[in-house]
């Protein structure tokens, strides 16, 4: 401890700061009266340290001559963070400031936005349009947000300032990426790390659901993210943290973010956590809350064994489906009451294990219609309401990925694993999420529609005459335009499902003190990878064989237990 500071409160910053160079400019200003000379200067690799003077051929000159200088970086990946510009002087001597525009995008497009109008750039959660000052002979550091883009415009008329760097400020955890997915595909392969990446980036404070828009914990929309988390990290304390922050925030009777379905995924993530990671003592610390949310929710279940709870709902692109989403509420509730009767097991305590059994049973009664939604027959199938293999054959599998959403196409993956079309979920996961990454998306987005891809440009380039502008054009609910956010956790699921089905790796007792390993390639000549466990690493490699059977090569740490098949 500083010993100047041990009367005060201090909280450390457990995450780490990287500084990165711009990788190309992708536009700069060509008006008349707004000068640029050497710009490609900001390319070179120069770091933030500022000079008492510099030689005007050894920096990035910016005059404002009538018309405001401005240009576009591309860093090349999107990050968590701001950018920090650095200048050495310039020629107003008396302020020895410059004035800066800047704008911060996850597309090209909406760092040339401007705020509001049809495309709906906002501000919204992380200020990511604003004008700031910088000293001469100094650097500062501005924003606060997710994004890939940065636009700057100097504002300072009838003035020049010498830029010497600009530099994004990226803010992220060092965390090990302790598992991976290879196989013979290229796209998978890049799809499986692209999910660990979104991800990656949403472990900030908190979990969060997106790093531009959506900096909360939403425990709705956080059981994908802490699935892929768990195949890529194995153990981290964001996932602990998040989950005691909503439970702190969301006293009982009330329901998280106020939907009961919020609720139910904050058991069925201490679930699969538990599953994962064995940690009786913090499973333990939710006894109190966990039993008696256990039981309100019971309390929700009529007589007839169907389900009465205020604001029904599973995402966004359903919510206009009400009878399917009162099915997939439905599913959810018997999915939480098994998950409870294991939870209590865990926790000794008998009479709420008892009374989850019977409330699972009572809900088994019942068989809602899903109306022909994909996320509600997904749930259905999952917890055996639905014959999966009819289900996939009638509901799920016809037209898609048409009809998927970024969040629920992860339970419609595993709904169409259990039936066992492998093959029928690598093509939708090749064309819907593949999809993304032929637009330049480095992360997953929090919407998305295989429509989308008609005519549509790349959103690392400025939208050429003709083509459709992917971000600002569309997006629904909570999300249009670019208040969309492209880096959201709630669409990592496939690298999850890759971890899952084809390279087969599941827990089976808690702790994954034993797990199975029961690969299924589909169309894929092999895969190989590694999972992370509190044990150790487990790595595993699968071949298919000429007869089409699989070798599977499987290494396990001491302490664990493998079941094959």
């Amino acid at each position: 401890m500083i010993p100047s500071w041990k009367n005060l409160t201090v909280q450390p910053e457990p995450r780490t700061r990287y500084y990165l160079n711009p990788a190309r400019i992708v536009w700069q200003s060509a008006e008349p009266g707004a000068v640029l000379e050497r710009p490609e200067l900001l390319l070179s690799g120069r770091d933030g340290q500022s000079l008492l003077s510099a030689a005007m051929d050894q920096v990035c000159i910016v005059s404002h001559k009538g018309s405001a200088p401005g240009f576009l970086l591309d860093f090349g990946t999107e990050l968590h963070g701001g950018v920090q510009i650095c200048i050495v002087g310039g020629s107003n001597k008396e302020r020895r400031t410059a004035r800066f525009r800047v704008r911060f995008g996850e597309s090209a497009m909406e760092a040339m936005s401007e705020l509001g109008g049809v495309t709906n750039a906002t501000n919204n959660h992380a200020v990511r349009d604003g004008i700031f000052e910088v000293s001469f002979m100094g650097a500062e550091e501005i924003g606060n947000s997710g994004f890939r883009f940065v636009r700057i415009d100097f504002l300072d008329e009838g003035h020049f300032v010498q830029l010497l760097s600009v530099r994004a400020v990226a803010v992220m955890h060092d965390a090990e990426y302790k598992g991976s997915f290879r196989c013979n595909d290229g796209l998978l392969n890049r799809v499986w790390d692209t999910g660990a990446y979104t991800v990656h980036l949403n472990m900030q404070d908190y979990l969060w659901d997106g790093i531009k828009r959506d900096r909360l914990v939403w425990t709705g929309d956080m059981h994908p993210e802490t699935s892929t988390l768990q195949a890529v990290f194995g153990y981290h304390e964001v996932v602990p943290r998040s989950l005691d922050f909503i439970r702190n925030e969301s006293p009982l009777p009330g329901w998280m973010t106020t939907f009961p379905t919020y609720s139910i995924w904050w058991v069925l993530i201490h679930h699969d956590w538990y599953m994962h990671n064995g940690d009786l003592s913090y499973l333990l610390e939710q006894r109190a809350y966990m039993t008696g949310l256990l039981r309100q929710l019971a309390g929700c279940i009529r007589e007839d064994g169907t389900v009465d709870i205020p604001n029904p709902f599973l995402d966004w692109p359903s919510s206009t489906n009400p009878e399917g989403v009162r099915a997939g509420a439905h599913a959810l509730f018997i999915w939480c009451m098994e998950a409870g009767v294991k939870l209590c097991g865990w926790m000794d305590e008998p009479e709420t294990a008892e009374l989850c059994r019977r409330s699972a049973a009572k809900l088994r009664t019942v068989t809602p219609g899903h109306n022909k939604s994909k996320q509600a027959a997904a749930l259905m199938a999952l917890v055996g309401l639905l014959d999966s293999g009819k289900t996939n054959d009638e509901v799920i599998a016809p037209d898609s990925p048409k009809g998927y959403s970024t969040f629920y196409g992860y339970y419609i993956l595993k709904a169409r694993g259990e039936a066992g079309d492998i093959r029928g979920s690598l093509d939708s996961i090749r064309s819907y999420w593949g999809g993304m990454l032929s637009l330049g998306a480095t992360t997953f987005w929090e919407d998305f529609d295989i429509g989308w891809l008609e005519n549509a440009a790349r959103i690392d380039e400025l939208t050429p005459a003709g083509k459709v502008d992917v971000h600002g054009s569309y997006g629904g609910y909570c999300y249009q335009g670019y208040r969309h956010s492209l880096c959201h956790g709630w669409a990592s699921g496939p690298t999850a499902w890759l971890s899952e089905y084809v390279l087969g790796i599941r827990p089976v007792e808690p702790g994954c003190r034993t797990i199975r390993v029961a690969p299924r390639l589909g169309d894929l000549e092999w895969a190989e990878g590694t999972f992370p466990t509190p044990h150790g690493i487990v790595r595993v490699k699968h071949t298919k064989q000429p007869d089409g059977s699989v070798r599977s090569e499987i290494e396990a740490p001491e302490g664990v237990t493998v079941l094959r098949g």
